[in-house]
């Protein structure tokens, strides 16, 4: 064989053999980089495959998105170095990447979202609830000419309906129930019961039974309409005006219902004392509302994910005075953060704790992120994670990634945390698909 000919199929072989293998490394990264990209206006990001190979990168609308600080619509690059992501406006854009300059390698979707930025909470909040009815929590016998029996029960009410309408007239407060029943004992004429179950409305008769104990026309069932407690404020949105706080759904105690709101505030609250946690056992902070103290805002959506409502201004004893960059769910790691949260009086502090695990979420579900408290000062006051400190702001990298919502029993220093775009969705401030429960007065 000619050696002039020998040496040209050898070098067209090892090039080959080297396209071949860059390939197969540049697929191998690949799985790293999805097939879209959300990211927040003024919010650079970077690419980082770590390939030792020249490429070809375009974008479509480098109006929207600049490549490595260059309003440009395509360049050379070594995918050694990181690719720096300027998102300019919002709106879509689609990434290309060759390598030399021929070989498709991936083409990635950029979703240009609007900046937002919040100023993360910590503070200790009490909360107060008032549902959207009355919620039926158990069911009573009557005592009626020597007869046991429940109307209510008979009326086919069970324990965690919601009834809102009395003949006709929305329930606002539970005292307005007993002078209903009297009326209607007394004239012999049933109630007309308006009731939610399961997200669904029916009606129903119910004839009160007057009690020979305590000599009064009685439902036969127990009833309340509202809940208080005390959590934590997760970020305040100074730009839009609300608020999110506790991560996690407000329930009824009893019937772990979730309470449909009808109004309801938030208050300056104070950390008295910790009862710590212990495995097996979770601890909770002791608070009480401050006297005189003001109104923080106001409550107006209870979801899987928190309470929600209005704010005029940011709370003192903020950590924060100014926003801070919020991140998707994508960008959280695992690693160091730390949270914010209150142990003692109103102060807020920083808190170390290690991220362990990191979920994968498209739409919106919660215990997105497992993390473990590490900081020994928050160990030695509280064992872990307590009651109460349900909505503690979590910080990585100078973002808001997410909040504190349970804590596991048997190792009170571990624990859930939801990421805070699922928040930034039912407080209204974000776009997106949530599949969380608004449960809120019709």
């Amino acid at each position: 064989m000619n050696p002039n000919l020998r040496k040209r199929l050898l070098g067209l072989f090892f090039a080959f053999f080297f396209c071949f293998l860059c390939t197969s490394a540049a697929e191998d990264r690949l799985p790293q980089l999805p097939d879209e990209l959300r990211l927040f206006q003024g919010q650079g990001r970077q690419i980082h495959l770590a390939l030792p190979v020249q490429a070809s990168i375009s974008v479509d609308r480098p109006d929207v998105v600049m490549l490595n600080g260059q309003a440009v619509p395509s360049m050379t690059v070594s995918l050694e170095n990181p690719v720096n992501l300027s998102p300019v406006h919002s709106g879509e854009a689609k990434l290309r990447m060759k390598l030399f300059g021929q070989i498709p390698l991936k083409t990635v979707k950029l979703n240009v979202i609007p900046d937002l930025k919040v100023i993360p909470g910590g503070q200790t909040i009490g909360v107060k609830v008032k549902s959207a009815g009355i919620l039926v929590v158990g069911h009573h016998q009557v005592s009626d000419n020597n007869r046991k029996l429940s109307p209510g029960e008979a009326a086919g009410l069970k324990v965690g309906d919601l009834i809102t309408h009395i003949d006709g007239v929305r329930l606002k407060d539970v005292k307005d129930v007993a002078e209903m029943a009297g009326k209607a004992g007394k004239t012999n004429k049933p109630l007309q019961l308006t009731y939610t179950r399961g997200g669904k409305s029916f009606n129903t008769s119910l004839s009160p039974a007057f009690d020979d104990q305590d000599r009064a026309w009685r439902l036969g069932l127990y009833i309340r309409d509202s809940a208080a407690g005390v959590g934590t404020l997760t970020f305040y949105a100074p730009d839009q005006g609300v608020y999110g706080a506790l991560g996690h759904v407000i329930t009824d105690m009893n019937t772990q219902t979730p309470i449909v709101v009808g109004s309801g505030e938030i208050l300056q609250s104070s950390v008295t004392s910790i009862s710590k946690s212990e495995s097996g056992e979770p601890g909770e902070k002791r608070a009480h509302f401050i006297k005189e103290g003001k109104t923080l805002g106001n409550i107006e959506r209870n979801t899987h994910f928190g309470i929600f409502g209005k704010m005029k201004q940011n709370p003192d004893h903020s950590v924060y005075q100014t926003s801070i960059p919020v991140a998707f769910s994508e960008e959280v790691k695992e690693g160091q953060a730390e949270i914010l949260t209150v142990v003692e009086g109103q102060k807020v502090e920083r808190y170390r704790i290690e991220i362990v695990h990191v979920s994968k979420q498209s739409a919106p579900e919660t215990k997105g992120i497992v993390l473990r408290i590490t900081d020994p000062r928050l160990i030695e006051k509280t064992g872990g994670i307590v009651q109460g400190m349900s909505g503690s702001p979590i910080i990585q990298n100078g973002k808001l990634i997410g909040a504190v919502t349970h804590v596991f029993v048997n190792d009170p220093r571990s624990g859930y945390g939801c990421f805070i775009e699922w928040m930034l969705q039912d407080a209204g401030i974000l776009q997106g698909n949530s599949s969380s429960q608004n449960l809120k007065a019709g």
